[in-house]
């Protein structure tokens, strides 16, 4: 009579198994570090490339002879939405400030935080132009704070404090000077609201942050 038991060769076989498994969670684990490490820097190079993208749109090159991505200064502005410091940026012709840009965050989004460049004017404190970032808001309806989608974002080039009034930076829908979006009104509400604010700052603060510079 055959007493041999398969228990032993049982848990063998469980036992390489898991080894298995093991060595290819680790494979696995270490190809995706790989990756990760080899397109970082990648991944890096694409947001500073679009963000200096987004810098000429505001300031055109003609208009400024300056490197604007190392004549900069790093603060955390919470007045503007920074929860950590961010970078802002100056355009100068002929070693005079033209215009100061932006980092901002609107917080209140229809889906989220709106990373924007918003770029103010040094003489007379105007909008030189804002441009989005990163959003999340919905694709047909808020999206169209995006340059590429449409061109709303543009309405407020050369806007400022006193156009229109304080009062008015808002919706048309609010009794504002704005146009919004039709089935998505807090989108452009957020973004209006956060220009305004980089105004607002600007006007307050530019002469001691130009010190920073």
């Amino acid at each position: 009579m055959n007493n041999t038991s398969p228990q032993p060769r049982l848990g063998i076989s469980i036992g390489r198994n898991a080894l298995l498994l093991a060595t290819f969670a680790l494979a696995c684990t270490a190809i995706i570090a790989g990756t990760f490490l080899l397109t970082a820097d990648s991944i890096e190079e694409q947001k500073r490339q679009a963000r200096l993208k987004a810098l000429y749109e505001i300031i055109p090159r003609e208009i400024h002879d300056n490197n604007l991505l190392e004549d900069s200064v790093d603060l955390k502005l919470t007045a503007l939405g920074h929860r950590g410091s961010q970078t802002l940026y100056l355009a100068r012709k002929n070693n005079r400030p033209i215009a100061v840009i932006y980092p901002v965050t609107a917080r209140d989004g229809y889906s989220g935080n709106i990373d924007m460049l918003v770029g103010i004017t040094v003489n007379d404190r105007s909008v030189a132009g804002v441009r989005v970032l990163q959003h999340r808001e919905t694709p047909g309806l808020g999206d169209k704070i995006d340059r590429r989608k449409s061109s709303w974002i543009d309405a407020f080039r050369g806007r400022s404090l006193t156009n229109p009034p304080t009062e008015q930076w808002s919706v048309k829908k609010d009794g504002g000077a704005f146009d919004g979006f039709t089935g998505a009104t807090i989108t452009p509400r957020a973004v209006i609201n956060a220009v305004r604010d980089t105004l607002d700052y600007h006007n307050n603060h530019y002469l001691t942050l130009r010190n920073q510079f």
